[in-house]
């Protein structure tokens, strides 16, 4: 039996989606294929195999080291897996222990990464190289809960079971920088090297504060031609590249998807825009705010809507706004599930922001007047808001943009996120507040100003202990709080932060 047959995913549909993916690799001259798998970070990792292992990969995956899935974001393992009991509190093991048995995670044994073979690109930077996107089993043929796109799938079944399904598209804004003159080697320079290691010494590509100006996105043709082509050629469906309001930032807009198929997009189109862009002699960057001066913060926008199941129609289109209703009441604008679902973005805001954004880095975005959140609030169409709704009454299009997330979350749990906070509002029934007009007023509830605190919020918030379980919540927040406490003992915080995250991410 194989590995998948194992796994309970084999079937005669895959068998021929294998053989179909062989017979390609072959006639296209692919001699590499990267097996990729999205860590807690929403960073990729994985092996480049050889087409001659291609298709034993693809019926009994590959072995991968265990503690990738317990790296801060330094990489450094954030649990005792070489002492007895060190990794007994993570999820997913009495499933796969017997006596005398390793259980997948202990003395850093190895997970099993399976291959989809649908997810199969060919990466248009790489010379004659394939990519196909992986999923983590223990060697028992058990799902690892600590994967994180099986998080989403998990919470995508939940909203299934209620009726609906879920629609984002996604705006991501990030940092693009030349290569200095010898800012590569500067990099590589072994006496400097340290954990984590240098970036290289960086020039903007556009000066800022010119926003959308055609002047500065001609002025940066070149990296934002080689961004689009490698996104168009990976079948992304990007829709503009914009230039931002701050020196050497950029902003990318993709179509609308289904939930899944967005965060996988996301991680697809960060991993390659670094890659495409190193190769051509630039540095991009998703880290929040760069450690420059005059910076200005990146945001990752997220529009969600649902839809239902039943007839595929939207469920927070409504089709007349409710009688006597106020234009600041959200049933002025969306149905009662969305106002209910609203409601629930707004409940779980404080733990939220944990997922939404998820390093010390992106905490330094909320500030007043800085087109980022502040309050837990929501506005109509109001840019200021945490959530800004858009569309009004009878607009098949109504949906929620959460301004919350910062561009190097991870997606699947940015988006698990909403599931689970919307479903508890629309569970519930709760009424959503009425908008704000003045986002920044000092007098509307708070989001937390440190990662700490929404760490604190998350493992006390009860929906997300429900939705994500007590042991996934307690896995994220022990390797945050790692992270927290490096950066505590660091003697240069600028420096730890340009290592930590402009260097990486």
């Amino acid at each position: 039996m194989s590995f998948a047959a194992a796994c309970g995913v084999d079937s005669p549909a895959r068998q021929a989606a294998c053989a179909r993916l062989i017979e390609l690799v072959h006639a296209s001259g692919v001699d590499q294929i990267r097996l990729s798998w999205c860590d807690l970070h929403g960073q990729l990792r994985g092996k480049t195999l050889t087409r001659r292992a291609l298709a034993q990969a693809l019926q009994n995956g590959i072995g991968m080291v265990s503690t990738l899935l317990l790296k801060d974001t330094s990489d450094r393992t954030a649990y005792p897996v070489f002492e007895a009991g060190g990794v007994a509190d993570l999820p997913g093991l009495a499933a796969t222990t017997k006596p005398g048995a390793a259980t997948g995670f202990e003395a850093a044994g190895n997970l099993v990464l399976l291959p989809d073979p649908a997810s199969y690109r060919q990466l248009p930077w790489a010379k004659a190289t394939g990519w196909l996107q992986c999923q983590a089993w223990f060697p028992s043929g058990e799902p690892v809960a600590l994967d994180t796109r099986r998080v989403l799938q998990h919470a995508l079944q939940r909203l299934g079971a209620a009726g609906f399904g879920m629609r984002c598209g996604l705006e991501v804004e990030f940092h693009i920088y030349k290569i200095a003159e010898g800012g590569l080697a500067h990099a590589l320079d072994p006496q400097q090297a340290a954990w984590p290691g240098l970036p290289p010494a960086v020039q903007m590509i556009h000066p800022g504060y010119n926003l959308l100006s055609e002047a500065w996105g001609d002025q940066c043709a070149l990296p934002l031609r080689i961004v689009q082509e490698t996104a168009q050629a990976l079948g992304l469906p990007l829709t503009s590249l914009e230039i931002e309001l701050g020196p050497s930032q950029v902003e990318a807009v993709f179509d609308v998807t289904d939930a899944l198929t967005a965060a996988d997009n996301l991680v697809l189109f960060r991993s390659s825009t670094l890659q495409a862009l190193r190769r051509a002699g630039y540095h991009a960057t998703f880290m929040c705010r760069p450690p420059f001066p005059q910076i200005m913060s990146s945001g990752w926008h997220l529009h969600q809507s649902l839809v239902q199941l039943a007839d595929g129609q939207s469920a927070f289109r409504r089709a007349h706004p409710q009688a006597g209703s106020d234009p600041l009441d959200a049933v002025f604008t969306v149905s009662d599930t969305g106002a209910h679902y609203l409601a629930g973005l707004l409940a779980h805001a404080p733990a939220m922001a944990a997922l939404a954004t998820p390093t010390l880095n992106g905490f330094e975005r909320f500030r007043p007047n800085a087109l980022a959140p502040q309050a837990i609030i929501w506005g109509r169409d109001n840019r200021g808001a945490m959530l800004r709704v858009i569309g009004s009454a009878g607009d098949a299009a109504t949906h929620i943009e959460n301004r919350l997330g910062e561009p190097a979350a991870n997606p699947y749990l940015y988006i698990a996120s909403q599931i689970h906070a919307g479903l508890d509002g629309i569970t519930r029934q709760l009424a959503a507040p009425r908008a704000s007009p003045v986002p920044y007023d000092p007098t509307h509830p708070q989001l937390p100003t440190q990662l700490g605190d929404a760490l604190d919020f998350l493992q006390h918030d009860a929906t997300y202990i429900e939705g994500l379980g007590r042991g996934f919540v307690d896995y994220f927040c022990r390797i945050k709080r790692a992270e927290l406490r490096r950066e505590a003992l660091s003697d240069d915080k600028a420096e730890w932060a340009r290592r930590e995250y402009f260097g990486r991410i």
